[in-house]
């Protein structure tokens, strides 16, 4: 199944890649403990982590929703044919991912809105792709939301010293700034409500625009956190950050609030990178957090 429905809502998962990421369980959440990991081994394998390699796995994907009539993306993944000199393992990649969305049904003139959680470089690439020698908009007749202050932030303009610094070199400038000069971006502030099934927060911390899209519809509630949660491992390690955090401290405090939010509305928690089955319910486990169950959408059977 790659499909499900919450309420009004459609919620569809389209992959562009799913395999290693060339970090170890200690690289990417160097503040997890080990034997955090070793207790969960017996689900984290094969789906969060190779077991012969040690090497996490990860997925990269676009959550597809039609709401209300409108056609909605979160995130657009890594894309093609983008030259990341400091993050090797998404240089110049050559996928099927439009394809992957037509087969989902979605063909970019069909696009109403793009929401990127956050402007890193596995959340925007595909805002643009090459034509000839011109980064242009995918998705021509859609309304990309990003959050100000990432869009600040990450401008090179504005001279920020970053924590991710050239691991997110010429994204602004290949996937950000021709949709911002097509004119068709909206930089929002604080919170935007885009119906009457979805909303936009600010949940800072991963980065200073890091966003949470809240779904309630009828009796179903949803949280899309980006990267707050990177890794399943930190549900239950809720005060263990990736290695990409900008404000440690502040990712820990927003992580506690939004999964203790997602217990006490019984809202489904969907990461941007988990495979398997991409997205869980959360309950609380003293001071900490667990994961009850899993939501019904097929694990990723192959890497690509």
């Amino acid at each position: 199944m790659d499909t499900i429905t919450l309420g009004d809502v459609t919620v569809t998962r389209v992959r562009e890649y799913y395999g290693p990421v060339d970090l170890t369980p200690e690289a990417f959440v160097p503040e997890s403990p080990a034997q955090a990991w070793e207790n969960h081994r017996s689900w984290l394998v094969p789906h969060f982590l190779d077991a012969e390699t040690n090497i996490v796995h990860s997925a990269i994907q676009t959550w597809v929703l039609r709401s209300e009539g409108r056609t909605i993306l979160v995130d657009t993944g890594v894309g093609n044919h983008k030259d990341r000199p400091y993050a090797p393992v998404w240089s110049r990649l050559n996928t099927d991912f439009l394809g992957n969305l037509a087969r989902a049904g979605v063909r970019p003139e069909d696009v109403d809105i793009v929401i990127n959680t956050h402007l890193h470089v596995d959340h925007v690439g595909w805002n643009t792709y090459l034509d000839g020698r011109t980064w242009t908009p995918t998705f021509p007749n859609a309304t990309y939301l990003m959050a100000k202050a990432d869009f600040d932030y990450w401008n090179p303009a504005n001279e920020i010293k970053t924590l991710l610094g050239r691991g997110n070199q010429n994204v602004f400038e290949d996937s950000v700034a021709p949709v911002h000069e097509a004119g068709l971006t909206h930089l929002w502030e604080g919170s935007y409500r885009i119906d009457g099934n979805l909303r936009l927060d600010l949940a800072p911390g991963h980065t200073p625009g890091s966003s949470v899209l809240r779904l309630d519809s009828g009796s179903d509630r949803a949280l899309f956190v980006g990267d707050l949660v990177h890794s399943p491992i930190q549900i239950h390690e809720p005060d263990a950050n990736s290695c990409f955090c900008e404000d440690p401290a502040e990712a820990r405090a927003t992580r506690r609030r939004l999964l203790g939010s997602a217990v006490d509305d019984n809202a489904l928690v969907f990461p941007a990178h988990l495979g398997g089955h991409g997205a869980a319910e959360v309950v609380r486990a003293g001071d900490t957090f667990a994961i009850k169950g899993w939501a019904p959408f097929a694990p990723y059977t192959e890497q690509a």
